[in-house]
């Protein structure tokens, strides 16, 4: 069995337009999510997040199984359309109570509850001004992490701020797979770096432990010879959101490549860094496979293309590859020194249907196992990580793949909405207990 240190807390993790449901009740605007949703074609299946888990309504039954999980943390993330509908102006007092009823009833039974502010449903006014292209939005996610820190940060300890910017930026508006469906590089890399002024300008207000969660992973080269292709996707994937926060600078050769061939980022404005790279106390880690890839000069602009890793694959065509997570963690603790929390790490696979009460899904016990052995590897080596959160409690609304691909280690039946814990959520209950058995003393 790996070993992990005391203190270590074992959790895992939701978002909310993917969970809660009840789009159109007490007073919840409309998110860009929303919106996007109504787009013919861009959702499989023509899924919406309208009812999702109806986590919105069923939230005690769902903390009741993550007390059954022996759980001893859960992210999740605050629906700013849901507490500040116009993402300005007065609070809907609806949207905060259903907030502060959870995050009361997790911590009366002992879970601690970490707070994502931004899991990319921005509120469609704010969209409709512009969005994250418009810099006047982050002074408004200032605003609303400031009312939620007065709202909650008597319970809430530890904070994210944002929830993967480079998805945001990159297939939300230079690719248009994702909300909004902007396709246009300038007004993306505006927005790349707007998200993290936001950041910094959010970070004083937050009390307690504050993070920003980072989509990552090592970059290889799928042709020898062709390290070049691979540095350059690295700065793009991981650089290009790792070195303003941390080291307060873009990195100079992505820069140099974006100005070059996408026209010079006009966004960025003195002191801006400064604000971006104010101190944080932890990186989080989204961690789900290793990039591979080759110089393709069509791909512009950065003249990368990203390859298929090999098998095994997961349900959503990606590589199944612990090590990659190891060397991730070891390369970001030497680069960047500072503690880590694995906010995001798991796995879709074609799951049977329930039987005898339960889902046998062998595949993501071998998956969660790999992975959680790659991370107390990594401890091993020194490397100071503090939390893994398993992606996710439960199937959900898994945003343009709808319902049709499954991550939790609880099964969801979206018909009756029953929930049935899966053979990984038993192996994730029992490594629970016997870390917390072997940290006891005789």
């Amino acid at each position: 069995m790996p070993s992990f240190p005391s203190g270590f807390r074992f959790g895992a993790a939701t978002a909310a337009y993917q969970i809660e449901g009840a789009a159109h009740e007490d007073g919840r605007g409309d998110s860009i999510w929303d919106t996007f949703c109504r787009v013919p074609g861009v959702i499989e299946n023509g899924d919406t997040g309208d009812v999702a888990c109806d986590h919105y309504h069923r939230w005690r039954e769902d903390v009741d199984l993550m007390v059954a999980l022996g759980l001893e943390s859960y992210r999740f993330s605050i629906s700013w359309p849901r507490v500040q509908p116009d993402g300005a102006g007065p609070l809907n007092p609806a949207g905060v109570r259903f907030y502060r009823r959870l995050v009361e009833e997790l911590v009366e039974r002992g879970i601690e509850p970490v707070a994502t502010l931004y899991h990319w449903d921005l509120p469609q006014p704010l969209q409709d001004a512009g969005g994250w292209a418009n810099r006047d939005t982050a002074e408004r996610f200032a605003e609303y992490a400031q009312h939620m820190a007065r709202e909650l940060g008597d319970l809430v300890r530890t904070w994210i701020t944002h929830n993967e910017p480079w998805v945001v930026t990159f297939p939300g508006h230079a690719q248009g797979r994702f909300a909004p469906g902007v396709r246009d590089w300038p007004t993306a890399l505006a927005v790349s770096h707007h998200l993290l002024l936001s950041h910094g300008l959010a970070r004083p207000a937050l009390p307690g432990s504050v993070g920003i969660t980072l989509n990552l992973s090592p970059v290889h080269a799928a042709v020898p010879g062709e390290e070049e292709a691979a540095r350059l996707y690295d700065g793009h994937l991981n650089r290009w959101f790792l070195d303003p926060v941390l080291r307060g600078a873009y990195p100079e050769d992505v820069l140099a490549l974006f100005e070059r061939r996408v026209g010079p980022i006009e966004a960025i404005r003195d002191g801006d860094l400064e604000v971006i790279s104010r101190p944080i106390d932890f990186l989080g880690v989204n961690y789900y496979f290793p990039s591979r890839v080759r110089a393709d000069a069509r791909a512009e602009p950065l003249g990368v293309a990203f390859v298929d890793g090999p098998p095994p694959l997961t349900a959503m065509g990606w590589e199944v590859e612990p090590e990659g997570l190891y060397e991730l963690l070891v390369r970001l603790h030497r680069d960047y020194a500072i503690p880590m929390a694995i906010t995001e790490n798991g796995a879709a696979f074609d799951d049977p249907p329930a039987g005898d009460g339960i889902v046998e899904d062998p595949d993501r016990v071998a998956y969660l196992e790999g992975h959680l052995d790659a991370v107390a590897r990594a401890i091993e080596a020194g490397v100071d990580v503090r939390r893994y959160f398993a992606w996710s409690l439960m199937d959900n609304f898994e945003w343009s793949r709808g319902y049709a691909k499954r991550f939790g280690i609880v099964h969801v039946d979206y018909e009756t909405q029953r929930r049935t814990i899966k053979r990984s959520g038993v192996w994730y209950r029992d490594l629970i207990a016997r870390t917390r058995d072997a940290r006891r003393p005789d």
